[in-house]
């Protein structure tokens, strides 16, 4: 009876060490290469503190056009700007797969093909993803900062949506 449990002690760290080794890769290193030209920048709502990254990408004329995904709440400051080269969207479903399909459609409009996707390391992957499904525009990613309580919240459910879209909903 001791041998069991020992195996299993075994078994629960080997797959606890194997998950964070993942998960410091596929959250911890997305987002390090340094973006270049492309025909808009998309900011991901859900942080708002993403949005100084995209528009310092914006600033440096990375692309003619900033994409903004709203969150449903009012943000007046960031609303102002909602005009020229700077365009706002409410994706529905409010959802990254929302964003992804939003967007595809304004590069069908636009004959947009390559995207800078700006939103936290630890969701780069999963929404570069779910942009690949929805558009055949080339993707980049840069990564607004987050701090590391920032990381550490969200990993376990990014983990349960990169699941959930890898084997539940695999569409656009």
């Amino acid at each position: 009876m001791r041998r069991v449990g020992v195996a299993v002690a075994v078994a629960v760290a080997v797959l606890v060490a194997a998950y964070a080794v993942f998960a410091v890769w596929w959250f911890g290193f997305a987002g390090t290469g340094t973006p270049h030209r492309a025909d808009a920048i998309i900011v991901l709502s859900g942080d708002r503190g993403r949005v100084p990254t995209a528009l310092r990408l914006y600033d440096e004329h990375l692309a003619p056009t900033l994409v903004v995904s709203r969150d449903p709440y009012p943000w007046p400051e960031l609303d102002a700007r909602c005009h020229g080269g700077i365009v706002c969207i409410h994706a529905h479903p409010y959802s990254t797969q929302g964003e992804a399909e939003a967007f595809a459609r304004l590069a069908r409009a636009r004959g947009w093909h390559s995207v800078i996707i700006v939103s936290s390391r630890y969701h780069l992957r999963r929404a570069a993803m779910l942009f690949r499904r929805c558009t055949d525009a080339s993707i980049q990613v840069a990564a607004a900062p987050t701090g590391l309580w920032g990381w550490a919240r969200n990993v376990v459910f990014e983990t349960a949506k990169l699941l959930y879209h890898v084997t539940v909903d695999r569409g656009c």
